[in-house]
């Protein structure tokens, strides 16, 4: 049984389809909005071994278009992809560990 949650995003992968992600953090930043998203597991695929990496984050740039709706765009430059994630590290450092 799924439980509803409101800070799940559904998004479409390459291959046509729906992957979960769990909002983790808004970023505005030189005038751009950023959402940081960790792929949500499945209950029967959530045990994992200690020693195993843990999961990576999605950042994604938020862009809105003449009609309101929002668009999630693959960021491709890798120092604006560090910049977001180094202040994400820094906003999140007491909750997450990061070495």
């Amino acid at each position: 049984m799924s439980e509803e949650r409101d800070d799940t995003v559904v998004l479409i992968d390459e291959n046509g389809d729906e992957v979960e992600f769990e909002h983790l953090d808004t970023i505005e930043m030189d005038g751009n909005e950023y959402v940081v998203l960790i792929p949500l597991q499945e209950e029967d695929n959530e045990v994992q071994e200690e020693d195993e990496t843990a999961d990576e984050v999605v950042i994604l740039k938020l862009e809105h278009n003449s009609e309101g709706e929002d668009s999630f765009i693959s960021v491709e430059d890798e120092n604006e992809l560090n910049k977001v994630f180094e202040e994400f590290k820094s906003r999140m450092e007491e909750e997450y560990d990061f070495s």
